[in-house]
């Protein structure tokens, strides 16, 4: 698979399990610093929503990284540059600007070390531990955007 079109879909139980985990930021609940991605999308214009992670790094920036791939939302976030983080009642405008290949290496090194444990699969073998050659090399497959 090219990195550069890497994408991971929702098999198994994924959609079930997704639909549950997409309620709870609509209902005020965060797991994890979890929250509801909202992004217009390219061609309709109508808000679309996904379940994320943010990643709070050590120096105070924040960043989505897309686990999966280059995901509906990551081709969104790339043409509007923008979009919100819902959580309950409560929302959050951001803007988003993609981090360079080369860039990515700590985020994706500290996104593993805090969301190891729920996204590892999708990294298929590569784990915070790895080295930053390993890193530099699966980083065009992981899109990361820092939000300000």
């Amino acid at each position: 698979m090219d990195a550069t079109t890497r994408y991971i879909g929702p098999s198994g139980l994924d959609p079930i399990v997704n639909r549950f985990f997409n309620l709870l930021p609509k209902l005020g609940i965060s797991l994890a610093g979890s929250r509801l991605l909202a992004v217009r999308g390219r061609k309709s214009g109508q808000w679309r929503t996904t379940l994320v992670n943010v990643l709070t790094a050590a120096d105070g920036r924040r960043y989505l990284v897309a686990p999966r791939g280059h995901t509906q939302w990551v081709r969104n976030l790339r043409v509007s540059g923008a979009g919100e983080l819902r959580l309950g009642r409560k929302s959050e405008a951001f803007t988003a600007t993609e981090v360079p290949d080369a860039d990515k290496i700590p985020v994706l090194r500290e996104y593993l070390d805090r969301w190891g444990w729920e996204v590892g699969r999708f990294f298929e073998g590569v784990t915070k531990n790895a080295t930053d050659a390993e890193l530099a090399e699966i980083a065009p497959g992981f899109p990361v955007f820092a939000l300000s």
